[in-house]
């Protein structure tokens, strides 16, 4: 009795910790003619295929997945008829499918990701429907009299519904914060070209939303895509700005005119005609002197092809920026803010951390912003080895 007792544990025991390692999907399709449904992993944003099941004349069918942690699913016939899901280890998703279009309608038990999904992709697509009937109304009522006061009435409600799905995301956000259904929350878009979160300030669900996620799921494909995400919309937003600025003030306010190591003043505009990399940095930070070193590794290969680098140093101790040129033997422009206790410069380019940069074009315009490594490697090699 003993010796059954036991076995009958150990099974337990194992059954559970497989269950850890996996999920599975089942489901039936009411009508369904198509003989096989497709499981694809999400890899970040591209299908992979995992699985295919068969379905039976009953129009059921079922997947064993392994997993290792929450990730995105695409159950479906094809790339354009498929439903997403949010599954996690341990979990027995159900679904029953009551048309040939699966998206259509569907429900779905087992899975609180899913769920979510569900819920945030029904919204999107009741807005989608009523977005869709007003332009036919303002396209027909365009041809017809009383347009000038059908027409904003009906532009007013088109912008009342982007602004209430707008909201509806930015509540789902705030309410599944430590979910990935978060992400999908962040990208869904209204049409190919316009995603519901357009605003500019937007960006800081972004952030909360990544922020979040990295504590939770480090690891995760989607949460380390997200983070990376945020760190270029953040730099485009930083490099919009200041391109704004540049538009808006005379062309000699960010055009830095400082005095270099050996005593002569040059200004950034007169080195137009090359590509111009303007960093800010100091001697106390690592990251500056490391990044200085990788700096001298690229200006040598693209120096003689028309690469120069315009250095700000922030420094208040003078000797100290010096004996740093001299000691790592910086060949570039090595100038200073002639008054670092304010450094107007570094103010107008709205420098916030060091090491900063800027990258002009032959025209004195900026191209990108706070490139650094990897990624201004490539594109120095984008812009020298065409």
């Amino acid at each position: 009795m003993k010796r059954i007792i036991f076995l009958l544990t150990l099974v337990i025991i194992i059954t559970g910790c497989n269950h850890k390692n996996q999920f599975s999907v089942s489901g039936v399709i009411k009508d369904s003619k198509t003989k096989h449904i497709y499981l694809n992993k999400l890899d970040v944003d591209t299908p992979i295929l995992i699985d295919s099941a068969k379905i039976s004349r009953k129009g059921s069918f079922r997947f064993k997945v392994k997993a290792t942690g929450p990730d995105f699913y695409q159950l479906g016939f094809s790339t354009t008829n498929f439903i997403t899901l949010l599954a996690e280890p341990g979990e027995r998703i159900n679904l029953l499918f009551n048309g040939k279009d699966l998206f259509e309608n569907y429900s779905v038990k087992g899975s609180a990701g899913s769920e979510k999904l569900q819920v945030l992709d029904l919204f999107l697509a009741e807005t989608k429907r009523k977005l869709d009937s007003l332009s036919t109304l303002y396209t027909k009522a365009s041809h017809e009299p009383g347009f000038d006061v059908r027409g904003p009435i009906l532009d007013a409600e088109f912008k009342d519904l982007v602004k209430a799905q707008r909201k509806n995301n930015i509540v789902f956000i705030i309410n599944n914060i430590n979910s990935l259904a978060s992400i999908k929350a962040l990208y869904q878009k209204i049409n190919p070209q316009t995603y519901v979160l357009y605003d500019q300030h937007d960006l800081q669900y972004l952030k909360i939303v990544s922020d979040s996620l990295t504590r939770r799921y480090p690891n995760s494909k989607q949460v380390q895509a997200l983070a990376r995400d945020f760190k270029k919309e953040l730099n485009q937003m930083l490099f919009s700005q200041i391109e704004q600025l540049s538009k808006n003030l005379p062309n000699t306010v960010l055009d830095p005119d400082l005095v270099n190591i050996a005593g002569r003043r040059v200004s950034l505009s007169s080195l137009k005609g090359k590509y111009v990399l303007l960093t800010f940095w100091s001697v106390q930070s690592r990251d500056c002197i490391e990044e200085n070193l990788q700096l001298k590794e690229f200006y040598k290969l693209y120096n003689k092809k028309g690469f120069e680098i315009y250095q700000i140093n922030l420094d208040e101790n003078e000797e100290l920026w010096r004996a740093a040129v001299r000691f790592d033997e910086l060949p570039w422009i090595n100038t200073r803010e002639d008054n670092p206790k304010d450094p107007k410069n570094a103010l107008l380019f709205n420098v916030k951390t060091l090491p900063a940069n800027y990258l002009f074009d032959k025209e004195s315009k900026i191209i990108a912003s706070n490139l650094h490594g990897k990624e201004l490697q490539l594109k120095l090699d984008q812009l020298f080895n065409k």
